[in-house]
């Protein structure tokens, strides 16, 4: 769980963010210096199951074609069909509970639902933890989370049952479901809950819905084996320019000169040179090294999980 990363975009604040001048619910600033948590007494989540994946039309409400939030521009996608990534998951619980949402359903933290920034709402998303392997699928109805490097907000239910409720954070796939032709994973949801059986020693399932190009845009990675993260600080299509990255960031970073590589890649039939630094141990880590590099100039790297 992570603190000042979730803002709920409702209907009356639309006009305030799109202009920029968005306002923040219940006081301003104030509002995220309470302390977000889970539950106070021990809750028994072993009747709550995935969610089921249905079509359903966009929420009237929370679906701009983009909001500001802290400054920030966020495009809101027109379609959530073949959307894979990978990145750090966080969680909400208390603090939101029985608030509404961004697409005006009240947040329950003991339903399977989910917050992001740029899927159309309603989405159905398919989301492993690929430290473990347990694998879940949430409905996404909410905007978040605003936290630097994180790319979904998870319900406390749902983060209880991919087990990353006591980290505050792991390391997760997201996959959307396309509710008319839904996977062969996303159909285990109306077969009650196994998202704490041990996984399969097995691929992960590609969605019939994602193709093949899309799909093998990203490593495949066994859920359950180790798992690196990167940081990328910089691409160039000149390997001098990323050279000079390289040797700027290990002359202000102690960090050991392995850590700090280019790697050559092809985009667009184009050689292009990444700058990435890692492996790095864990996600308190990667932060406190994200928060360096800004005082050092080097802002808005993108995390890499492989």
């Amino acid at each position: 769980m992570t603190v000042n990363r979730h803002y709920q975009i409702i209907a009356l604040t639309f006009p305030l963010l799109l202009s920029g001048c968005g306002t923040l619910p219940g006081g301003g600033s104030s509002f995220f210096t309470r302390q977000d948590s889970a539950p106070s007494q021990p809750v028994d989540l072993s009747h709550v199951t995935d969610a089921v994946p249905r079509v359903e039309p966009h929420s009237r409400y929370g679906n701009p074609d983009s909001y500001v939030v802290f400054g920030k521009r966020y495009y809101v996608k027109k379609s959530s069909l073949n959307h894979v990534e990978r990145g750090i998951a966080s969680w909400y619980g208390t603090k939101f509970h029985g608030k509404r949402t961004s697409s005006g359903e009240p947040y329950d933290m003991l339903a399977m639902t989910a917050a992001h920034k740029s899927l159309p709402l309603p989405t159905y998303a398919e989301v492993t933890n690929l430290t473990n392997g347990r694998t879940i699928i949430v409905k996404i109805n909410d905007r978040g989370p605003f936290k630097k490097n994180r790319i979904i907000d998870l319900s406390y239910a749902a983060a209880v049952k991919l087990g990353i409720d006591k980290a505050g954070t792991g390391l997760v796939e997201v996959r959307t479901i396309d509710p008319s032709a839904p996977s062969p994973t996303a159909q285990r949801a109306t077969q009650g809950d196994e998202s704490l059986k041990p996984p399969p020693q097995t691929q992960p399932t590609i969605a019939k819905s994602t193709p093949p190009s899309q799909a093998n845009k990203l490593k495949r990675i066994v859920p359950g084996q180790p798992v690196g993260i990167y940081l990328q600080v910089g691409a160039f299509g000149d390997r001098l320019n990323a050279e000079n990255l390289r040797a700027r960031i290990r002359d202000i970073e102690t960090l050991p000169a392995a850590k700090v590589n280019v790697t050559k890649g092809v985009k667009a039939e184009m050689s292009i040179f990444r700058v990435r630094i890692g492996p790095i141990d864990n996600v308190h880590e990667a932060d406190q090294l994200i928060k360096r590099l800004a005082k050092l100039g080097i802002e808005n790297p993108h995390v890499i999980i492989n």
